[in-house]
């Protein structure tokens, strides 16, 4: 018995002691919150992260030296990324939020016998509760009582076509009404619901640090060692050369200043910043600023497929008539034009499939609604599946309104679960009466027709099975015109009218797309809660799937074939696992979504994208919300990821080479006579031109031509990898032998030779800047003039600390003649020139998108 089942009251209801009492008990139906931390709790974990305790103890250096700028700027940049980091962290949060916002605000339930409207916080196991069209189903319900009930479960299953639920089976709560009307005891509610399950997933499922986050903090943790190693080494050799212990303990520290790039925090910002902006011109909005480089390092995309690789709206995509003449039907959604063709190509509506397309719109109880203000395309009011063949009526030519009007309907037969289908029957001027019968394929195929031959009734049951191969949902219709009206529970002298193949089509270039990721090197991989032949379909026309490849399914394991690509019957708690089984090979994953059942693997992924049309629970958990739904937006979005590291890796190139060469110089200049190479105030003002507006400006470089022609990094490659901490040490020692050259000809001469050093040192810096910016064809632009100001600004800058007399004081240095000046000028120009004659090579294959183009060509 239910009673025993459940263990309630029974379908009469509760009585309101019973349910107050169970309120107490059992709490209310709400999903719990997220834990809250302290403010406190949240800036300590901001800065404990390695490269901003870096800075911090770089920040406590210049204090000491009383560098009071740089320590008021390094302190800025801190406290500017604590400020964005606690930020994102309490919107992470809001995901949960969310899921009270998706719950029915009221219900309708029965107690003491009477029908009310309660809160739905305040509905209690056991509880009888009414649901209809519309409603928001409050919690997980056992019904005992259903009438034509459908539930549109796509937010919770992914499922797109709405499902018959019958007495005895479960309303899961967040789905919604499409048609009919049902009663329900409630069998969980809070943390136990649907809902709440997913509310635990995303509460145990923290943000992952981003590739970028853990490369810049494995660097971090590196330049501060050996900074401090070679520092200390540059310490013991003065000590040991005679120097005064105190002056080399400030020359030690000012080198650990030098060494570290405390700008860097602050071109990662900016580069985040323009990258965010761009990708906004693009219709890609980031939450999380580190999401914007993320994607560039995206080595697998995972896409639920309804409302993301799909239009999320049911359509009418294959008809075939009763003669057997397949056509195709082309529209947008449910708007009520399109085309249809034959062969791929458009022709005249017959009338035969407008006999067909008459039948589906009257024996249907949906409707379309317009755009307004509030919603720009066509919208379904009813069942979705019936909409789509309002939708089809219309392409067909068909007014529905005029139709309907033409045609009233005088009887009925409500779909029948058993029978499985629906009947109608509409009123003719001629005084006679339409019979339409519209249902499953083998329960109309296989009722008594007349005027079909057994060839032709297998002829459509074998398109049926083709078009059901597909992923369609196909539906058989039969009619019939009669004398007077029939029983339409049992309508006899039917005659078959075609088939109607429904489905989700997909999103317009969706292959196109896919190729697209290909090329970039991205492996796309389809995860729905679709049944197999669907997700075998919409894989086969994305180029995902072939006859013969793995396809996970249901309770497979899904993680078991590193090659599937495509996953059917995947659960909520089926994607965190495929998902982690990809993170622990090393894949950087991507997760594109827009229902609830996608928010625990968009918050466990890499980075999570959400459609800006799909729930606000996806959204809400996302890195990165793309407003226009276009999943095309991701290749533009991969491509400025791409061109924000390599810049990142270009200012490391940069301003790492400079460190370097600043040590090598303090190291090896005893060694040629040149005891004390730079003073202190000569390495912060060297460090402050250098590492400060030029190498932020390098963060705004444009990108490169082929950038979306490339692989993926590795997400096993440090920041440094690939090659950069070799070319570091090279460019470094290429400068480091330019500065002491240039040091030890001036001491031969008799001239200033730190004062030379001083010099070229900074000027040599400033021309690698140049040297190591994005290499852009010829006659390309939108470069970067913002660059060429910043140098250029710290060259006059760089000399005028020797040109003049205030800041000959302030930094120790000595006047140097224009002659002088001019061969330190043309003297530093040798490193930046020899990488950039090394940088010469062929061209590459002209990309697909050039990124840089294209995004400007969105903003003007």
């Amino acid at each position: 018995m239910l009673e025993d089942r459940v263990g309630l009251a029974g379908p009469v209801g509760l009585d309101a002691a019973e349910a107050a009492a169970r309120l107490r008990a059992a709490g209310p139906n709400t999903v719990a919150a997220p834990p809250r931390h302290h403010l406190g709790v949240r800036v300590l974990h901001q800065l404990t992260d390695p490269l901003v305790a870096l800075l911090l103890a770089a920040a406590a250096v210049t204090t000491v030296l009383g560098d009071y700028p740089d320590t008021a700027v390094i302190i800025l940049v801190v406290l500017v990324n604590t400020v964005i980091g606690v930020v994102q962290e309490v919107r992470a949060n809001r995901a949960i939020a969310a899921l009270d916002r998706l719950a029915a605000p009221t219900a309708r339930v029965v107690r003491d016998g009477r029908e009310l409207a309660v809160p739905a916080a305040d509905i209690v196991r056991g509880d009888l509760v009414r649901i209809e069209a519309g409603d928001v189903v409050p919690a997980d319900l056992l019904l005992v009582e259903a009438s034509r009930l459908h539930l549109d479960e796509s937010a919770l299953t992914g499922e797109s076509v709405t499902v018959v639920r019958t007495p005895g089976e479960e309303a899961l709560a967040g789905t919604v009404v499409a048609t009919g009307r049902a009663a329900g005891t409630v069998l969980r509610t809070g943390a136990a619901s649907a809902l709440g399950r997913i509310s635990a997933l995303m509460t145990g499922t923290p943000p992952t640090t981003t590739p970028l986050q853990r490369r810049l903090s494995a660097l971090g943790r590196v330049l501060g060692l050996v900074a401090v190693a070679l520092s200390g080494l540059v310490f013991a050799i003065g000590v040991v050369g005679g120097r005064p212990v105190a002056d080399m303990a400030i020359t030690a520290v000012s080198l650990v200043v030098a060494a570290v790039p405390e700008s860097l925090p602050a071109v990662v910002t900016l580069a985040l910043a323009l990258g965010a902006r761009r990708m906004a011109a693009a219709h890609a909005i980031p939450r999380r600023l580190h999401a914007v480089e993320t994607l560039g390092s995206v080595t697998v995309i995972a896409s639920d497929k309804t409302g993301t690789l799909t239009e999320g709206r049911m359509a009418v995509q294959q008809v075939v008539t009763a003669d057997g003449a397949p056509y195709g039907v082309t529209g947008t959604g449910y708007a009520p034009h399109g085309t249809v063709h034959r062969d791929g190509v458009a022709v005249a509506v017959p009338d035969e499939l407008r006999r067909l397309a008459r039948a589906g719109l009257l024996c249907n109880d949906a409707a379309l609604s317009p755009p307004d203000h509030e919603r720009h395309d066509w919208g379904a009011v009813g069942d979705p599946l019936e909409a789509a063949l309002v939708a089809f009526a219309a392409r067909c030519g068909l007014d529905p309104q005029a139709t309907r009007a033409a045609w009233p309907r005088v009887a009925e037969h409500p779909f029948d679960q058993s029978q499985r289908w629906m009947v109608t029957v509409h009123a003719s001027c001629g005084q006679r009466y339409l019979v339409v019968c519209k249902g499953a394929p083998e329960s109309v195929l296989g009722a008594p027709l007349v005027d079909a031959t057994a060839e032709e009734i297998a002829e459509l049951t074998a398109a049926a099975h083709r078009l059901a191969a597909q992923g369609l949902r196909v539906l058989a219709v039969a009619a019939a015109m009669v004398e007077k009206i029939p029983d339409p529970a049992a309508p006899t002298g039917l005659r078959p009218v075609g088939l109607v193949a429904v489905g989700d089509p997909l999103r317009a270039g969706a292959p196109e797309i896919a190729d697209s990721f290909d090329t970039a090197g991205v492996r796309l991989l389809l995860i729905t809660g679709d049944h197999p032949a669907t997700a075998a379909a919409i894989g086969g026309r994305l180029g995902l799937w072939r006859a013969g490849d793995p396809l996970a399914n249901g309770d497979d394991d899904q993680t078991a074939h590193p090659d599937t690509r495509v996953f059917a019957r995947t659960q909520p708690e089926q994607k965190l696992d495929i998902i982690a089984s990809l993170q622990a090979r090393g894949e950087v994953v991507a997760m594109t979504g827009d229902g609830v059942n996608d928010a625990p693997a968009l918050r466990r992924a890499d980075i999570g994208v959400a459609m800006g049309g799909g729930t606000e629970v996806a959204r809400q958990a996302a890195d990165l919300v793309l407003v226009d739904d276009e999943l095309a937006t991701v290749v533009t979005a991969i491509g400025e990821g791409r061109r924000i590291y390599d810049n990142i890796r270009r200012f490391l190139r940069y301003a790492l080479s400079g460190g370097v060469a600043e040590i090598m110089v303090m190291l090896i200049g005893p060694l040629f006579g040149l005891a004390v190479p730079l003073l202190p105030a000569q390495i912060l003002w060297v460090n402050l031109l250098t590492h400060g507006v030029p190498g932020v400006a390098l963060g705004a470089e444009p990108a490169e031509r082929g950038t979306l022609r490339r692989a993926p990094r590795s997400p096993q490659e440090s920041v440094l990898g690939g090659g950069l901490g070799l070319d570091v040490l090279v460019t470094g020692a290429l400068i480091a032998a330019v500065v002491l050259s240039a040091g030890v000809f001036a001491a031969h001469r008799g001239l200033p030779w730190q004062s030379v050093i001083f010099v070229v040192l900074g000027l040599a810096q400033l021309g690698v800047a140049l040297a190591v910016r994005a290499s852009r064809p010829a006659g390309a632009r939108h470069g970067n003039p913002g660059l060429l100001v910043a140098v250029a600004v710290s060259a006059l800058l760089q000399v005028g600390g020797v040109l003049l007399a205030p800041l000959r004081e302030l930094l120790g240095t000595d006047p140097l003649g224009p002659t002088v000046l001019l061969a330190c000028a043309a003297v530093s120009v040798v490193p930046g020139l020899a990488l950039r004659l090394a940088r010469r090579r062929p061209p590459p294959a002209p990309s697909l998108v050039d990124i840089d183009d294209a995004l400007a060509q969105r903003d003007e």
